[in-house]
């Protein structure tokens, strides 16, 4: 984000979602949840699992690989809201903003922004990076095409509610010009090989001459919707952006909600995450 004195605050998002109705202190029940503190404290010490890390890495990426295929051919809504606040706690202003990710009847993937009143936010700005984060680091899904971007290192076992999962923490092994990254830890699912949570931040924070452009930490949690995969239902963020003459405090939730699966007969040759300059249907 960056700060509006400096021309606006830059939010870690990537392709907006939908409009919550106020700001949730805690994720929907039935949903894989525990903080960093709690994960600390319940992960094993046991180095070695019972299959080798390297096949429990080339499972979830494959895993994740085949759902990011899945996703790209369901519809749903995205509803985002975000506050700024400064650190005596006085508002600064929100944005909201609630859009559907529909198809056209040839097949084309796109997203209908349905409601969007005037942001008012007065001491942050949402900028490309921003819409970026949205769409592509929050849901973050790490598949096999993506893993030679990344280090991971196994962190042990933990039980995340009823589920049993593998923790990891991920980093970019590098960081190239205008390219976002996740940073952070993930659970895996350690019987269906999927990712259910990741809490972390999108990198780089970027600072350019007198402009800075920072990113919240983040948390996303899954669900299982389909009986087969698990989609992210639920973003939140609390943070505190320090940029060198002040600082910032974001509040943020975005909800994935309504998925629906797309029929048709027609093929889908081009199923990629939404880019915010296709959030319009095509010009018949």
């Amino acid at each position: 984000m960056k700060s509006v004195s400096q021309l606006g605050l830059l939010l870690a998002a990537g392709a907006i979602a939908a409009l919550a109705q106020g700001l949730a202190k805690s994720p929907p029940q039935g949903m894989a949840v525990s903080s960093p503190e709690r994960a600390a404290q319940a992960r094993s010490t046991d180095p070695a699992p019972a299959i080798p890390v390297e096949e429990i890495i080339r499972r979830f990426a494959a895993k994740e690989a085949e759902f990011r295929q899945a996703r790209d051919n369901y519809t749903y809504t995205q509803t985002v809201h975000v506050q700024g606040f400064d650190l005596d706690g006085r508002p600064g202003g929100e944005f909201r903003r609630t859009s559907d990710v529909i198809f056209t009847p040839e097949g084309k993937r796109y997203e209908r922004v349905t409601h969007e009143p005037p942001s008012t936010l007065r001491v942050v700005s949402l900028t490309r990076e921003d819409l970026e984060d949205l769409a592509n680091i929050q849901p973050f899904v790490l598949t096999s095409a993506e893993l030679p971007k990344y280090i991971l290192e196994y962190q042990g076992r933990e039980q995340v509610d009823e589920i049993g999962t593998y923790v990891f923490r991920v980093r970019p092994r590098r960081i190239e010009r205008g390219q976002r990254y996740f940073e952070g830890t993930i659970w895996v699912d350690d019987q269906d090989f999927q990712i259910v949570k990741t809490h972390g931040k999108a990198v780089p924070d970027i600072r350019v001459g007198g402009q800075e452009n920072l990113f919240p930490r983040f948390e996303t949690y899954r669900e299982n919707i389909d009986g087969k995969y698990w989609f992210p239902t639920y973003t939140r963020a609390n943070d505190v952006l320090r940029f060198r003459d002040h600082s910032v405090r974001i509040r943020m939730v975005v909800r994935y909600s309504d998925y629906k699966q797309f029929k048709t007969s027609v093929k889908l040759l081009d199923a990629r995450p939404v880019k915010p300059d296709e959030a319009a249907p095509p010009k018949p």
